[in-house]
């Protein structure tokens, strides 16, 4: 008997995340000095962590040797008051990625489908095969969202759809009044994973809490990640009814928010300054790497998250491992010349786009310098 003939079949077919790459990596594998490498590929807030959050982490640890509080009843009092909901209503995670894991665990079983957009975060089509569902995949048109082609994706075997807004790795959004009609129409055998990672960098983002005062099955999701610059501490959380809340609550792990992450996650929520100057320094990011791409004839994807899509190279013309700048794997290519020169963003053949990189907001100086070495990495 091998180790396979133990495991569950699904597991030896599970595709498997590929992050970013950390600098430390970069700087081993192409002997580089790590304090000039600049990270631009897994959507870090360019500002750092909330001061807050860091001095509330910073206290936490006097206390390292106890076990968190397993009901996480600090942030989410501060969630229910700062959302106008109740405690009962909040799920909290480590990050929003365990949530959605959650709600695998709670509604999918093999022969469930799960519809999603493509390309969307990865992670929703890893989750669906992982409890052996089959990930539906409705294609993006003009890179946002087809609402009306979600919907007529689902089926009586659909137990989740998963929309995000904005979309991870397209940068786009929909409307509030399109996602509630969207809502309101799904059958009631459907539960609406509400994606919100990238909310709070829009000025209006869609508020989803009227379908869940209506009973409805919707699960919002948040990260303190992206906006409070906490991604190394693995904290979000989920705002749905108290009957879907319990249910995930059923499937989560005691302890599941270290003590650390919940401090900071507190004081994070106090640090409304640096979330609005988080917010604020990202359009103007944005507004410079759109006028930079411009200048050097470089298609974008607009966008209203803190990363933006840029076209390299043309899918028209024949993919090669070597080929000209043209060629229909130019992301990859163009991914590896920038990390030579120290500059790291993410390629997009994960998400079928292999003409594409996927460029995080860094500060002004970070965005000049992707910019000043940019044309030499796209000229190969």
């Amino acid at each position: 008997m091998t180790l396979a003939d133990l495991v569950n079949p699904a597991i030896l077919t599970q595709p498997v995340y590929e992050p970013g790459k950390p600098i430390e990596t970069v700087a081993r594998e192409l002997g580089l000095d790590p304090a000039t490498i600049i990270k631009l590929a897994s959507n870090e807030n360019a500002l750092g962590p909330s001061p807050k959050a860091v001095a509330a982490a910073r206290a936490a640890l006097g206390e390292a040797q106890l076990y968190p509080d397993g009901g996480c009843f600090a942030l989410r009092q501060k969630l229910a008051a700062r959302l106008a909901l109740t405690p009962p209503q909040i799920v909290p995670g480590n990050g929003s990625n365990e949530l959605l894991e959650l709600l695998g665990h709670v509604f999918l079983r093999p022969g469930d489908e799960a519809v999603m957009g493509a390309p969307a975060f990865v992670v929703y089509k890893l989750v669906t095969l992982l409890f052996g569902a089959k990930p539906v995949e409705v294609p993006l048109v003009n890179h946002r969202h087809d609402l009306a082609a979600l919907a007529a994706a689902v089926t009586p075997r659909t137990k989740l759809v998963f929309l995000p807004s904005p979309n991870n790795p397209t940068g786009t959004a929909n409307t509030e009044a399109e996602i509630l009609a969207f809502a309101r129409a799904l059958p009631p055998h459907v539960v609406l994973a509400f994606d919100e990672a990238y909310a709070e960098f829009l000025d209006n983002p869609p508020d989803l809490r009227p379908l869940i005062a209506e009973g409805r099955h919707v699960v919002c999701l948040r990260t303190f990640s992206k906006i409070y610059g906490l991604a190394a501490l693995r904290v979000g959380y989920g705002y749905t009814t108290p009957e879907i809340a319990a249910l995930l609550h059923r499937a989560r792990q005691p302890f599941n928010v270290n003590a650390i992450a919940q401090a900071a996650a507190c004081a994070a929520l106090d640090d409304t300054e640096f979330a609005a100057r988080s917010a604020r320094e990202n359009r103007a990011g944005l507004a410079q790497l759109e006028a930079g791409c411009r200048a050097l004839g470089l298609e974008t994807v607009p966008s209203v998250a803190n990363f933006l899509l840029i076209r390299v190279g043309d899918p028209s013309t024949p993919s090669t491992s070597s080929g000209p700048a043209g060629s229909g794997q130019s992301g990859a290519r163009v991914f590896a010349a920038l990390q030579k020169r120290g500059v790291i963003v993410r390629p997009l053949q994960p998400y079928a786009m292999p003409e594409w990189i996927r460029v995080t907001v860094g500060t002004a100086v970070q965005n000049e310098r992707l910019l000043r070495e940019l044309p030499a990495a796209v000229r190969g």
